[in-house]
């Protein structure tokens, strides 16, 4: 189903000029097809404003806030960004909750008074609030902004951050239970959402795949063309938060004659680690983002090893998709989201078990299987996960408002 001729707003944890991938950018893109969006960026807080000031994304905000530029901004017929007008205090720092959330009124207080004062300005009238996991900016603003419908929309499992577990374990439930709708993005946080709020849906995640396509033709990389044999391959953040290290060391040394290609930027621990020392496991550094399907390509096996914690249990990985849509066999970490893969993922618990079932993927690989996989990816859309978002609005909606609200897209 879906809905057109809306008014939308949109709040959530990244800017608009944010220069990395946003779920909630091309969430409010797809909406922007149907229906008018206003964009609200991160506002401004005082100890950003004053340690980025030299930033020219925060200092283009700085001359918002100074009147000396417009704080609304038009991208494209129905679609329009806002830079909040007023600065909020840095409150985090505080040791007592209960302190933190009367600071925390009043900053939702001012940032509520930035956009009343655009959608004012931009006529929007019965508005759907969409709130990208804004846990303490969006926590009042169901009641200050008094939209039609106000949604929270789980992507990550922030509580698993120092800086979002101290405050928003106790105010995230309740942020929750309070929505009308609570939308995530993977089966796991679907069903966190549900213990706090019945009225909550998987959405799916959407993808733009079309970077990746195995009938382009790509030359192998110069970095890794002496790596003959069987090589598997990563590439993404090295990040020992989210990526087991352990199990890749001990996996290259079991399989010598394997080959591992690690393409991404490394943190301390990656870099202080035996793979290092080990023949057969090769470190490219990070990459453009438009040379990755030339590694991918040339890949045999794709390797998502995640380590599963707090972080990265409930997450969906992107970078899955990425390879299947290149066709490629992908051997992954089993955990709840991965369950949706599994038709077409090979899962492993262990090190004895990603063995195995990297020897099944080389073993059973066909051009059959390739065309499977890329098709299970191109289905994960943008078109697709709002859709999902559009059927859990109108969920609420129902019944007197669902027959005027909703057509076929």
């Amino acid at each position: 189903m879906c809905i057109r001729n809306r008014d939308i707003v949109i709040i959530g944890l990244q800017p608009w000029y944010t220069k990395i991938g946003s779920n909630c950018k091309n969430i409010a893109q797809e909406f922007a097809k149907e229906n008018r969006v206003l964009y609200v960026n991160v506002p401004l807080d005082r100890r950003t404003a004053m340690t980025e000031k030299n930033n020219p994304d925060i200092s283009h905000h700085l001359q918002v806030v100074n009147g000396k530029e417009p704080s609304l901004v038009q991208l494209n017929e129905n679609f329009w960004n806002l830079y909040p007008s007023r600065v909020l205090e840095s409150i985090n720092w505080l040791p007592s909750t209960s302190l933190f959330s009367v600071f925390n009124k009043l900053n939702n207080r001012r940032f509520a008074k930035s956009i009343q004062a655009a959608i004012r300005q931009l006529g929007f009238e019965n508005i759907i609030l969409f709130n990208d996991n804004d846990i303490f900016r969006g926590y009042h603003l169901k009641e200050l902004l008094r939209p039609a419908v106000y949604v929270y929309y789980s992507r990550d499992y922030l509580l698993a951050v120092d800086y979002w577990k101290k405050h928003g374990e106790k105010i995230e439930p309740m942020h929750i239970a309070k929505a009308d709708v609570g939308v995530a993005n993977s089966l796991y946080l679907a069903d966190r959402l549900k213990t706090y709020n019945p009225n909550s849906y998987y959405v799916g995640q959407g993808c733009d795949l079309n970077l990746f396509n195995p009938d382009k033709h790509y030359e192998m990389p110069t970095d890794i063309t002496g790596i003959s044999g069987t090589v598997i391959g990563y590439v993404g953040a090295l990040t020992s938060l989210r990526l087991d290290i352990p199990l890749l060391e001990k996996m290259a040394q079991a399989k010598p004659q394997w080959k591992f290609v690690l393409v991404g930027h490394e943190d301390e621990a990656f870099r202080k680690s035996a793979l290092h020392h080990l023949p057969n496991v090769y470190f490219t550094g990070g990459k453009p983002m438009h040379l990755l399907p030339a590694y991918i390509r040339h890949f045999d096996i794709c390797i998502n090893p995640q380590v599963v914690n707090d972080l990265t249990v409930g997450n969906y990985p992107l970078k899955v998709d990425e390879y299947l849509a290149m066709g490629k066999p992908v051997l992954a970490t089993r955990t709840p989201t991965m369950e949706l893969f599994r038709d077409h993922v090979y899962l492993a618990e262990d090190l004895s078990s990603y063995i195995s079932q990297a020897e099944k993927a080389l073993a059973e690989n066909s051009d059959e299987k390739a065309a499977a996989r890329r098709g299970f990816a191109l289905s994960h859309t943008w078109e697709n996960s709002a859709a999902a978002i559009y059927d859990a609005i109108l969920s609420f909606e129902q019944p007197v408002k669902r027959g005027h609200l909703s057509e076929h897209c």
